[in-house]
């Protein structure tokens, strides 16, 4: 007798049978398999799938983070970008500012059109050398008056001697000032003379300037320096007088250059304004020369743009 399965299932309307036979049994297995299988592979797939979905929201979470992160680090370079974008508007016009009024130096300064077509660095460089010779020679030798703004009663030439009536070389210049007069050193340099006397010259004073320059002082009333003292441009020396062979109050007042008598007023009309008049007005001196000295020496002292690259290729060779 073939082996079958019978399913009866009773209910209040009857009773009713189910025969299995061996082929159905065997399907109805393999489905049972087939089911159980695939519970368990979706299990497994159902598992990996959230380990999945755990990983990918850490990493949604670290992006979040490093997306928070890199806009943080977005408004920061937009900051930083809006301040170096302010910092070079601010430069620009400082640039703008320095170049209107090394525009004005240099028309000062008298250079010419080729000069200002230059770069700003070839330009402050020429400006700053310029400048610095100027204050060094105005501060080294004679320039301006030593007693201010005083009336010139006696210029220097031949004259009659206002005491001796006597034609004679004026080798200096009168300044018509009262007794008391406060008198002033017209540049740097060391007190060679200072000598009291009631003949000639009066009470006398010397000072030895730079490159071979010299000021004299004539009729004082009292010195303010002893010799061999160090005194600067625009120090108190001394108080004019009338003393010596005077016709009245006033200062005989002299510039020489190694002991050569120059007209002084050149060397007090001399100033940053009218710096190369003198070069004209007084041409017994080798202006040329003395200037590319000084330009050399001031050039070695300056940081100058122009040669810093000169230095750097220096250096690196």
């Amino acid at each position: 007798m073939k082996e079958r399965l019978v399913i009866s299932i009773s209910t209040i309307s009857g009773t009713r049978h189910w025969s299995l036979g061996k082929k159905t049994r065997r399907s109805i297995k393999v489905l049972a398999c087939s089911a159980l299988v695939s519970s368990i592979a979706a299990g497994v797939a159902i598992k990996h799938l959230s380990s999945e979905v755990d990983v990918a929201k850490i990493k949604q979470q670290e992006l979040q983070s490093e997306s928070l992160s890199l806009g943080e680090q977005l408004d920061a370079l937009r900051d930083l970008k809006s301040g170096l974008e302010t910092d070079l508007s601010e430069r620009e016009e400082r640039i703008s500012h320095v170049s209107e009024r090394l525009f004005e130096l240099e028309k000062v300064l008298g250079f010419s059109e080729d000069n200002l077509a230059a770069d700003l660095d070839s330009r402050l460089d020429a400006a700053a050398i310029s400048s610095s010779v100027r204050m060094v020679m105005l501060t080294q030798i004679p320039s301006g008056s030593p007693v201010g703004k005083s009336r010139q009663s006696s210029q220097f030439g031949k004259r009659t001697h206002p005491v001796t009536k006597k034609i004679k070389m004026h080798r200096g210049l009168d300044f018509a000032v009262n007794t008391g007069t406060r008198v002033y050193a017209p540049a740097d340099g060391v007190v060679e003379v200072t000598r009291r006397s009631s003949k000639g010259s009066g009470n006398f004073l010397r000072i030895q300037h730079s490159f071979g320059f010299s000021s004299s002082y004539s009729h004082l009333k009292s010195f303010k320096v002893k010799s061999g003292q160090f005194v600067q441009k625009g120090e108190l020396i001394a108080l004019s007088g009338n003393s010596g062979l005077s016709s009245g109050p006033h200062l005989h007042y002299e510039v020489r250059f190694v002991g050569r008598a120059l007209n002084p007023k050149p060397f007090v009309n001399w100033g940053v304004n009218e710096f190369e008049t003198i070069f004209a007005k007084e041409r017994g001196i080798r202006w040329e020369s003395l200037i590319n000295r000084v330009e050399r020496r001031v050039s070695r002292q300056l940081q100058l743009s122009s040669q810093k690259d000169v230095l750097l290729a220096d250096n690196s060779n």
